[in-house]
Order: structure tokens, then C-alpha cells, then sequence
């Protein structure tokens, strides 16, 4: 997919699959199986290098990782994560960009936060560069939230988050990821703004779903509850893709019990 067909994937309500990658192999595999576009993530810093969170990465180590996965997966959109402060201000943002989109063959950078960080989007989109939106919880600031938590259970944290994601999608995001929050809010986001949302324990009824994928392949040390083992059953990395591309198009993924 391209980022016209993933909008016109919202449109006709057909569910997107995403998921993280972080080399060529199982890139490959991921796209053969029919997944629609692929994050480099800055949990690369947490399943690749070991690190406790995100924070460490570097834009040259995303960078590193979206080159690899752009030569397992040519013809895929690719997501390239915006590390931890690489977005501070609009120039920052822009120079981490170059660096993402000119060196590491991205179609389009992610970055988290909400309204706050509408003048680096509107930067970046004023020089043609494709933004991903992230809302809900924000693992580049678990150190301050002390600890990876549920976002949104309350109403006027809801409502912070919609208008976190209106402001996004004004300043000109094409994209938008909700992570770790209720599932009638993931469902609320969905319907607030016109662009595609990808949720990550946000629920079924997003416009599509993402997953870390050394997680669905049974890699992960302490599994969160979005998370399902898409390997127990498959026998095989590539069997366990495309069962994840095939619950997530059927919307069978996630369930009531790996939702909040």
C-alpha cells in the first residue's frame, strides 16, 4: 500500500494491517504475508538492543533499521519512528527527517505527543514530508508518566486526547496512532478525524491495528494485554503473519479480553 490506498482503506472501512520491522528477512516475510505497511519503531531499543525503554535510540540507528527493512520490503509504505527529542523544535524535526527519509529510504516519520506538537507537524508538512501522529500513551515519556499506563479512562482525559488528535490532523498529520487506551475511545478517535487511526491496545474498531512484532511472534518478555502470540499456533514465522494480517482484516484482533 501507499499512502493514497491507506486512505482509501479508511474510507471503504477495510482494516489496515501494520507492523513494527527491523531488518530484511522478516520484513520480507511480513510483506509477502500481506502486511500493509511497516513502523520502524524506537522499541527497537527495547526487542533489538535490550535496553529498558525507547529513549536511548538515535535518528541514525532508525535510520540504520528503516534501510534494512526498505531492501526486505521495496514496494511497502515504511514508517520511520522520530526518536526521543529528535523532534524538539521544527528545525530539529526537519533535519531528522532528512536524515530518515534522504538515508534511510522512509515514506513517512512518526512522532509523539499531542497539540504541542502541532507547529513541528505543520514545519515538517510544509516541506512535503508525510506525518504520522502518536496519541494516548507516549513511551518517550514513560519516565515521567512512571510507567506504561492506560490513557483516557477518564472523561476529561478522553476529551484531551480527541482534541490532542483534532489539533494533530488540523496541523496536517496524514496518519494517527492511538496506543494503550480504552476501546470506546479508540472507536471515538476513529470517527473524530477523517485521517486513518492505527491503534495499539486502543481496540478493535480503529481503522486498523499495529503490533511490536517481536511480540505477536511470542518474543516478548512481559507481553501487555493487547498483545496476542500469533506463533503458538501457526508452526511457522511466516504462517503466524499472515494469521495476524487475516484476524486484523476480519477484525477478530483484538478481542474484548486484549482490550481495555
Amino acid at each position: 500500500m501507499n499512502l493514497a490506498q491507506i486512505r482509501a482503506a479508511k474510507a471503504e472501512r477495510e482494516p489496515i494491517a501494520v507492523l513494527t520491522a527491523y531488518e530484511a528477512g522478516l520484513a520480507r516475510a511480513a510483506d509477502a504475508a500481506g502486511v500493509d505497511a511497516f513502523l520502524v519503531g524506537d522499541s527497537l531499543g527495547m526487542v533489538v538492543q535490550g535496553r529498558r525503554d525507547t529513549l536511548a535510540v538515535t535518528v541514525e540507528e532508525v535510520a540504520y533499521h528503516a534501510k534494512m527493512v526498505r531492501r526486505g520490503a521495496p514496494e511497502a509504505l515504511v514508517i520511520a519512528d522520530m526518536p526521543f527529542l529528535s523532534d524538539a523544535n521544527p528545525e530539529r524535526a526537519l533535519a531528522s527527517a532528512a536524515t530518515l527519509m534522504q538515508e534511510g529510504g522512509a515514506d513517512m516519520v512518526k512522532l509523539e505527543g499531542g497539540a504541542e506538537k502541532a507547529a513541528v507537524v505543520e514545519s515538517l508538512t510544509r516541506a512535503g514530508v508525510p506525518v504520522c501522529g502518536h496519541v494516548g500513551l507516549l513511551p518517550q515519556r514513560v519516565r515521567k508518566l512512571g510507567g506504561y499506563r492506560v490513557q483516557g479512562r477518564d472523561e476529561d482525559d478522553a476529551e484531551r486526547i480527541l482534541d490532542d488528535a483534532r489539533a494533530l490532523e488540523r496541523a496536517g498529520v496524514d496518519l494517527l496512532v492511538v496506543e494503550c487506551v480504552p476501546a470506546g475511545l479508540g472507536a471515538a478517535l476513529a470517527r473524530a478525524v477523517a485521517v486513518p487511526v492505527i491503534g495499539i491496545g486502543a481496540g478493535v474498531d480503529t481503522d486498523g491495528q499495529v503490533l511490536v512484532m517481536h511480540d505477536m511472534l511470542g518474543l516478548g518478555e512481559r507481553p501487555p494485554r493487547f498483545v496476542r502470540d500469533f506463533m503458538k499456533e501457526a508452526g511457522s514465522i511466516q504462517a503466524a503473519f499472515a494469521a495476524y494480517v487475516e484476524a486484523v482484516k476480519a477484525r477478530r484482533f483484538p478481542t474484548e479480553d486484549e482490550s481495555f
